[in-house]
C-alpha cells in the first residue's frame, strides 16, 4: 500500500482557489513613484540608462503628476537637479530651489497626493558627496547643520514627509531637532537608514547628474556584506526619531527586508533602485523575459519579505497592469 503524502496542489487548481489562499496581496496603495524635477522650461527629457524615466521642468511637471494620481498611486518622492552647485550644497536648502518649487506647485495642484522630499546634498554638490568635503573627508557633523536646515525648508515648502539619504551619523536627530524647533513636529521622517554602497545606483547618478567626482561613498555608505550592521542603523535611527525606515536597494538585500520586519514595528520602505530597473528593462527590450511577469514577481518578492512600501521606477507600469490594463 502506497504511503499517504501531502497533496499540496488541491490548493492551486485554479485562480479562484490560488487567489482565495495568496498570502500577500501587491496593490498601487504600496507604490512610491520617484520624479525628477531640473530647472529650465519645456524639458520632458528621458533618462538613457533608465528607459522611461525623465527629467521634468516645472512647467511639464504636472503632466507625470496627473498621470502619477489618475493611476492611483498615492505618493511620490522628488528629487531635484540645480542649475548650479557648490561646495556645501547651498542649492539643496534654499527657498526657492528646484524642489522646493515643485513641492509647492504639487501641493497646490494635487493637495491628496502624499508628497516626500528626499533630503541629501550629492545632487547639489560640486563634488557629488553627500556631505561637506575637506581635504578629500567626507565631514559628518560638519553636513548636519546643512542636511537639517535642507529639511526645514523642504517641510516649509509643503513637504508631507522627509526622507533623508545621507547615511551621516546622528542625521535623523538632527533633523528631527530642527524640524520641531521650526514647528514642523508632525512632519514625519522616513529613514534611509540601510543604504548599502551598491553598484546598482549607477543610473540614478546618470538622472540626478550626482556621481562623486572623486572617491566613492564606502566611508559613509554600509558595506554590502554587513546584515548584523543593518540592525544596528536601524535601531539607533529609530531612537533618534524616525517614523519609518528604508532598506535600499531591494531587490539585493530581501534578507535585510526580512530581518528588520521581525525586529523593528515600524513601517519598512524598500527601495527598487536604477540599477534594478535598468535591467529588467534592457531585458524587456531584448526580448529576453516578460516584463510584467517579472516586476510583478519582484515586487511581490518585496512584499513577501517585509516591505510595507515600496519606491519604485515601475509604479506607473505596475499600476496599470494591476488595473487590469495592458
Amino acid at each position: 500500500m502506497m504511503k499517504s503524502f501531502a497533496r499540496h496542489r488541491r490548493l492551486r487548481q485554479n485562480e479562484s482557489i490560488r487567489s482565495m489562499v495568496r498570502e500577500h496581496h501587491l496593490t498601487t496603495r504600496d507604490f512610491i513613484y520617484p520624479i525628477f524635477v531640473v530647472e529650465g522650461s519645456g524639458i520632458r527629457q528621458e533618462v538613457p540608462s533608465m528607459p522611461g524615466v525623465f527629467h521634468y521642468s516645472l512647467d511639464r511637471l504636472n503632466e507625470e503628476v496627473d498621470e502619477v494620481v489618475e493611476s492611483g498611486i498615492p505618493s511620490i518622492i522628488l528629487f531635484g537637479v540645480p542649475e548650479s552647485k557648490d561646495a556645501c550644497g547651498s542649492a539643496a536648502h534654499a527657498e526657492n530651489g528646484i524642489v522646493q518649487q515643485a513641492i509647492r506647485q504639487v501641493k497646490e495642484h494635487h493637495p491628496s497626493l502624499y508628497v516626500m522630499a528626499d533630503t541629501c546634498l550629492c545632487q547639489y554638490t560640486d563634488h557629488g558627496h553627500c556631505g561637506v568635503v575637506a581635504e578629500g573627508e567626507v565631514l559628518n557633523d560638519e553636513s548636519l547643520s546643512i542636511l537639517a536646515r535642507t529639511a526645514v525648508s523642504q517641510a516649509a515648502a509643503g513637504a508631507d514627509m522627509i526622507a533623508p539619504s545621507n547615511m551621516m551619523d546622528g542625521f535623523v536627530t538632527a533633523i528631527r531637532h530642527a524640524l520641531d524647533e521650526a514647528g514642523y513636529e508632525n512632519t514625519p521622517i522616513l529613514s534611509y537608514a540601510v543604504k548599502y554602497a551598491s553598484a546598482f545606483y549607477g543610473p540614478f547618478r546618470d538622472a540626478a547628474h550626482s556621481s562623486p567626482q572623486f572617491g566613492d561613498r564606502r566611508t559613509y555608505q554600509m558595506d554590502p556584506a554587513n546584515g548584523r550592521e543593518a540592525l544596528l542603523e536601524a535601531a539607533s535611527d529609530l531612537d533618534e526619531g524616525a517614523d519609518m525606515l528604508m532598506v535600499k536597494p531591494g531587490l539585493a538585500y530581501m534578507d535585510i527586508l526580512r530581518r528588520l520586519k521581525e525586529r523593528f514595528d515600524v513601517p519598512l520602505a524598500a527601495y527598487n533602485v536604477s540599477g534594478e530597473y535598468a535591467m529588467v528593462k534592457a531585458a524587456a527590450e531584448k526580448g529576453w523575459i516578460d516584463e510584467k511577469g517579472v516586476v510583478l514577481e519582484l515586487l511581490t518578492g518585496m512584499k513577501r519579505a517585509g516591505a510595507d512600501l515600496i519606491l519604485t521606477y515601475h509604479a506607473k507600469d505596475a499600476a496599470r497592469w494591476l488595473n487590469g490594463e495592458e
